[in-house]
């Protein structure tokens, strides 16, 4: 039986996420971000599709890189303003029944014990839909907001969240025991105090002696989404994410990065199929080819290069502005992310990208595949890529919204399903029961059951 296709939506809390300027389209409702509406609308159209998630994207900080200075973003909006993505998740919660929300949280600026309790309380609410996005940040300019200098070098961000997860680890799943909360009215006893342990944790960055506040929740721990695809993110991967967001600009360069991630889990004893993996793409379907063209030529009249480029230089730390438009790209490493231009410069070794070009591309869908056509098309090179990557599914960004997700329920699910490629019905239980089956907590397998086990040891001592 062929391997099922999934979908998250990829979605920001801003006007201009992936593809620049698109927000102009009088079909788009971007500037109703910060409108509560906009988002109950999406989410009831993501539940009808099926949709295993909605992947809420955040970025602190400013992207200035561009000109030296945030002028460009803020003229173009590109991913400012933004607004925080957490709070948008019990509306759109209350609204839906299966859908679930992955969350970008960048812990270089969130103390573990305050978040650790946020988490919690989102999985309360959601009965169990929450996941995290684990992310360290790649701005100077979010660094100089929380009081830096600087961005914390790359690897050194690993580092750090390496200690930040034993933290946090230890408070979802070592402080509670699941008998701890009776609610013995008669008796008067809501929690058993013997059944809950305070977290004692002495790291090299972050030191906790409390109690965590939540009672535990169905998941406990969220499902826990990562993306990056450098020597210290696969590291990282490998040891915490059960989901991977990558990407990439052809299939041959995915194939590349799923194997490494895959390896990278095997290496140390997990099991590599345990491991989503969702890429980068967008769609733009419609009943026809033709129509599908028409679509993508009327967008592109909307596109936004500046705020293309503007994306790019905060994404690579390469200040764009200073390039001539025919010159051409190359690869440069540095402290913000390391994959983005490798997306472009790496991507076809026999071709060279100008700045142009680069401008053209990311102005619809980021740095991301770009897959048009009638519903039949994009579902044989969707099936395409999943067959030859050995990807689980797609991390689906917009070009006008909602009109792109609302074309991907409408049309493309019901081609997928006819090919039974696609699931026609959600499975029961929490996000990560949806997602792996089995139980609602992570896996004995998983590190962060090494956590949970300090219950079992005091019980037996």
């Amino acid at each position: 039986m062929s391997k099922p296709i999934r979908f998250n939506a990829f979605e920001m809390n801003c006007v201009a996420h992936q593809s620049p300027g698109l927000w102009r389209h009088p079909r788009d409702r971007s500037r109703a971000y910060n409108r509560l509406d906009y988002w109950l609308d999406l989410a009831r159209i993501l539940e009808r599709g099926l949709f295993d998630g909605l992947f809420l994207a955040d970025v602190l900080g400013v992207y200035d890189v561009y000109g030296g200075n945030g002028a460009a973003a803020l003229q173009h909006a590109t991913q400012i303003p933004v607004n925080d993505p957490l709070l948008l998740v019990p509306a759109m919660a209350a609204v839906t029944r299966h859908l679930g929300f992955g969350v970008t949280v960048n812990l270089s600026y969130e103390p573990p014990y305050g978040f650790a309790r946020r988490m919690s309380t989102l999985d309360h609410l959601t009965e169990g839909r929450i996941g995290w996005n684990i992310v360290t940040g790649y701005l100077d300019s979010a660094a100089r907001g929380a009081g830096k200098d600087r961005q914390t070098a790359h690897d050194d961000r690993y580092a750090i969240a390496e200690d930040y997860m034993a933290a946090v680890y230890k408070l979802w799943e070592g402080s509670w025991a699941d008998d701890a909360v009776v609610a013995d009215a008669e008796a008067g006893v809501f929690t058993v105090p013997e059944r809950v342990r305070k977290v004692q944790h002495d790291g090299p960055h972050f030191r906790i002696d409390a109690l965590h506040l939540s009672e535990p929740s169905p998941q406990r721990t969220p499902v826990l989404y990562q993306a990056g695809t450098s020597p210290a993110g696969l590291g990282f991967a490998a040891r915490h994410a059960e989901c991977v967001f990558i990407s990439g600009p052809s299939r041959k360069v995915i194939a590349s990065r799923v194997a490494a991630i895959r390896q990278a889990a095997a290496r140390i004893g997990r099991d590599p199929a345990s491991i989503l993996i969702f890429t980068l793409l967008t769609v733009i379907v419609a009943p026809s080819d033709e129509e599908a063209r028409a679509k993508l030529a009327d967008y592109r009249r909307y596109a936004d290069h500046e705020g293309a480029l503007t994306l790019m230089s905060g994404w690579t730390g390469v200040d764009f502005s200073q390039l001539d438009p025919d010159a051409i790209v190359e690869h440069v490493e540095n402290e913000a992310g390391r994959s983005a231009l490798e997306n472009i410069t790496r991507a076809d070794p026999d071709r060279r990208w100008t700045v142009r070009e680069v401008a053209e591309h990311v102005a619809i869908g980021g740095i991301g595949p770009l897959v048009v056509g009638s519903p039949a098309r994009v579902a044989d090179e969707l099936e395409a890529w999943v067959d030859e990557t050995g990807i689980d599914g797609f991390n689906l960004a917009f070009a006008v919204r909602p009109e792109t997700f609302r074309d991907v329920a409408d049309l493309l699910v019901p081609e997928l399903q006819r090919r039974g490629r696609y699931k026609t019905a959600y499975a029961e239980g929490a996000l990560r029961q949806k997602l792996f089956g089995g139980s609602a907590r992570l896996s004995e397998s998983h590190t962060a059951a090494d956590y949970r086990q300090l219950w079992q040891a005091l019980e037996t001592a």
